[in-house]
């Protein structure tokens, strides 16, 4: 099982740079496209189904569907840039060492003094099994029953960010047509 894990995390880093490295737009979405099922994979060893069901949804999914549409309505090959990339290297640097930064006080993985283990809900994980019907997997008996509601509307939210998204493209493609129209009565 531990060569399974290794080599999806081969093929996730190898991946991840064919697509920083690639030019061809259409190929870098394909492969956007493959990182993210294999995220999904990844995370379906590690026993999170709920993140790996959401992860192939909207990673390898939608996202893919809606990079894929907004490359049609541009160019397929990337321009090539006139400005210094130094700029960007040092915003994401400086972002980098915050992220580090912030995690330097946490507690070590395992500490019996960390808040988690000086505070914890003693009947929480406990009953969920019972709850559940015997869920085997804790954070999916959350997510589908305690926080089922914030599930919902987490789930509403993005629909309608979808359906959002789809109208504007609507609306952008009637709006060149007519401009097409006009344009040609004129002439």
């Amino acid at each position: 099982m531990i060569y399974i894990d290794i080599i999806i995390l081969t093929l996730l880093a190898v991946t991840a740079v064919t697509v920083a490295r690639i030019r061809d737009l259409w190929a870098a979405v394909m492969f956007t496209g493959i990182y993210s099922f294999l995220g999904a994979s990844w995370m379906l060893l590690l026993d999170a189904p709920d993140v790996a069901f959401t992860e192939a949804a909207v990673g390898a999914g939608i996202s893919t569907v809606l990079l894929l549409v907004t490359l049609a309505l541009t160019s397929k090959t990337e321009k090539t840039s006139t400005s210094v990339p130094f700029v960007p290297l040092l915003v994401v640097i400086g972002t980098g060492a915050a992220l580090i930064y912030g995690t330097l006080d946490m507690p070590h993985f395992g500490d019996p003094s960390a808040p988690v283990h000086t505070h914890p809900n003693p009947g929480f994980v406990e009953r969920s099994q019972p709850d559940m019907h015997g869920l085997p997997n804790v954070v999916t008996a959350v997510l589908a029953s305690y926080r089922g509601y914030d599930t919902l509307g987490e789930t509403a939210v993005i629909f309608t960010a979808g359906i959002g998204v789809l109208l504007i493209l609507r609306r952008e493609k009637k709006s060149a047509n007519t401009d097409d129209s006009t344009t040609e009565g004129t002439a």
